[in-house]
Order: C-alpha cells, then sequence, then structure tokens
C-alpha cells in the first residue's frame, strides 16, 4: 500500500517537473523573440526598396516590391534553419514557392506541418521556429509569409484573429496578428476558416539564440 508520505513525494516531484518545464518554454520563447526583435523588421525589408535580402538594408529605390519572404528566409538562415531563398529561388514570387517547398521538401529539412493555428502558438512559445503562408491562387500575383512570435494571448484571442506574427510586407510588424498580416489577401476568417498553413522546425541551433 502507497504511504501518504510517499503520493506526497510524487506530488512535490510532479511539481517541481512541470515548474522547470514551464521555466525552459518560457527562456525559450524569450531568446526567440530577442532574435526576432533585433532584426528590426521596422526599420529593415521595407516595401518599394530593392533590399539585401539577408540583412533587409535598402540597395536602391524600387517600387512595388515587398520582402516578406526575404525576410523570412533571413530570419530561419540565421537561426541555422534551411527554408527556400535564394539563389535557389528568385526573390520575386518567393513566397508563394515556399509554399510549395514547404509541402514537397521541407520534411527533408526538418519541417513539419502544424494542424492548428493554437497548436502553431504554443510552439512558438516553447522556443520552436514556426511560419504562416498563403499561396496565391493566381500565380502572377504574390503569397505572403511570416513568422509566428512568442505571445501570451488567450485561446479565444488565437480562435478570432490567429498566432501572434512577426513579418515584413506591405507593411511591417514586428508584432501583429495573422488576421491584420494577412488582411491584404483575405486569408483569415478565423481559427475554423483561413487558408493559411502553419509548418514549425525544431532545428534551431543554439549558438544564434544569444
Amino acid at each position: 500500500m502507497i504511504s501518504a508520505k510517499h503520493l506526497l513525494f510524487v506530488f512535490a516531484a510532479l511539481i517541481f517537473s512541470l515548474g522547470s518545464t514551464a521555466a525552459e518554454t518560457n527562456a525559450g520563447a524569450a531568446q526567440l523573440s530577442a532574435v526576432y526583435d533585433g532584426l528590426h523588421v521596422e526599420q529593415l525589408w521595407l516595401a518599394g526598396h530593392k533590399v539585401n535580402w539577408k540583412t533587409g538594408e535598402a540597395i536602391s529605390n524600387k517600387t512595388g516590391k515587398t520582402h516578406c519572404s526575404a525576410f523570412v528566409a533571413a530570419a530561419c538562415m540565421k537561426l541555422g534553419i534551411y527554408i527556400l531563398r535564394p539563389p535557389e529561388h528568385p526573390a520575386d514570387m518567393l513566397a508563394n514557392a515556399q509554399m510549395h517547398w514547404l509541402g514537397e521538401h521541407g520534411g527533408e529539412h526538418g519541417w513539419k506541418s502544424v494542424a492548428t493555428p493554437a497548436e502553431a502558438q504554443a510552439l512558438a512559445n516553447s522556443g520552436v521556429i514556426v511560419v504562416v503562408v498563403y499561396e496565391n491562387p493566381d500565380p502572377k500575383k504574390s503569397g505572403h509569409i511570416a513568422l509566428v512570435r512568442p505571445s501570451e494571448k488567450s485561446a479565444a484571442e488565437i480562435e478570432a484573429d490567429g498566432p501572434q506574427v512577426i513579418q515584413a510586407g506591405s507593411n511591417n510588424h514586428e508584432s501583429c496578428s495573422v488576421r491584420e498580416g494577412f488582411r491584404h489577401h483575405k486569408a483569415w476568417n478565423d481559427a475554423h476558416d483561413f487558408t493559411v498553413r502553419f509548418y514549425a522546425n525544431k532545428n534551431i541551433r543554439d549558438c544564434d539564440l544569444h
């Protein structure tokens, strides 16, 4: 028969284990947020400029260009993760190509499909890199891609507006909802009606998180 003292010991060990896991999750999220914030996306990868895709610095003025896919590629490269990028594919129409690549070849590089918006946010909150991507049904028009960033938003907020993201695009945001970030594509209505896809990759190089 298990004694009350033994049960108390097991319960205390369980609480300690859960506390440690939460601390590790918070640390991973904080490190990932620091990397994302350090990219200064609201000052770099600006629409209307030709940019160095790795740094986001303007090379020359060129109207009509946005750089969502270049920004995601640069962030992934910093974290030691491969996603389709120049020179393997031109910067033009790269988001559409990244969507195809993630579905067909992403698994070879550690990418896995994520089923729900809530799961995508939870993975980002544990320090995992997660992308949210939309493929334009018109191949002559650009799609969109962003990174899900750690956030303490509630389940109800995720249900209504989607996970929190960091992105370049027509408007660059260090932090906004999927609804806001993908509004030009009308790709999000709610957590049960959306045309974006989520992919996650856990193979982050620890050395690049500091």
